[in-house]
């Protein structure tokens, strides 16, 4: 199927039998993704709006899936890199920085962040965002989909090697920011400290009112002292009546009606 898309000059998008086109709804962006593979959902869009960038960051997003995060923030910071393990969506997140015409800020590699040192110099970003797998091998039922099954379940990377990758990418006093499950705050925080890393941050997400919080959104800063975490406001992502809240559409860039 090809497209020919308005807010992308004459450029024809040719679509996979299993891929579709997507709006950001962010200044004409666009994101090819692949249905049989993982598509992205709300917790990469409230992460990517997470951490407050400086315009002259650099940022690393560690298992960049199709690139949406790095779509989001572009405008935001100087560049951003991201490195993805599987190669279809890794050459999909190239796609989408080319179709987007943002080959100057975004660039993606395939790669493995377990072996991040053969890959980038160390302590050479200003921020890592990561949005990896939630659940230990033993923990719930694996998709028949190995991308998705891979995206849900630390099947080739464990939360230690997310944030050891985090470390070694760092400068001192640089941010990580990850969305994860509640249920292992505990982990995270340990993890972190064993790595250098103290969590300042955390905010935990709400799908409805009365209903617990079934994700987080948690930063730490490298070679800050222990202690000061401000633990923010809950995020509620619906209201009473199944509609999105304010902040969530202020997040996805949605004007109410």
């Amino acid at each position: 199927m090809i497209f020919n898309e308005e807010g992308l000059g004459d450029m024809e998008i040719e679509l996979g039998p299993d891929e579709r086109l997507d709006d950001l709804l962010l200044g004409g962006r666009k994101i090819i993704q692949n249905t049989k593979e993982f598509c992205f959902s709300i917790d990469a869009v409230l992460l990517a709006h997470y951490p407050k960038y400086h315009k002259n960051w650099r940022v690393f997003d560690l298992g960049t899936g199709t690139g949406v995060m790095p779509l989001l923030i572009a405008d935001e910071v100087k560049e951003v890199h991201g490195v993805e393990l599987n190669p279809v969506m890794a050459e999909l997140a190239q796609r989408n920085v080319k179709l987007n015409h943002l080959e100057n800020k975004i660039t993606v590699s395939q790669g493995d962040y377990r072996k991040i040192r053969e890959l980038y110099p160390p302590e050479s970003f200003d921020c890592v965002i990561a949005n990896p797998p939630y659940r230990p091998l033993n923990q719930g039922t694996l998709s028949a989909e190995d991308g998705v099954a891979r995206a849900r379940h630390e099947i080739t990377a464990t939360l230690d090697d997310v944030v050891k990758a985090a470390r070694y990418l760092l400068r001192f006093r640089g941010k990580f920011a990850m969305v994860h499950l509640p249920e292992r705050l505990g982990e995270i925080i340990v993890a972190m400290h064993e790595n250098q890393i103290e969590v300042k941050r955390l905010q935990l997400v709400q799908p409805k009112p009365g209903k617990p919080s079934n994700l987080m959104l948690i930063e730490g800063i490298v070679g800050a002292v222990p202690g000061g975490m401000k633990a923010e406001l809950p995020l509620m992502v619906h209201k009473e009546d199944g509609g999105y809240t304010d902040e969530i559409l202020r997040i996805y860039n949605i004007k109410r009606d």
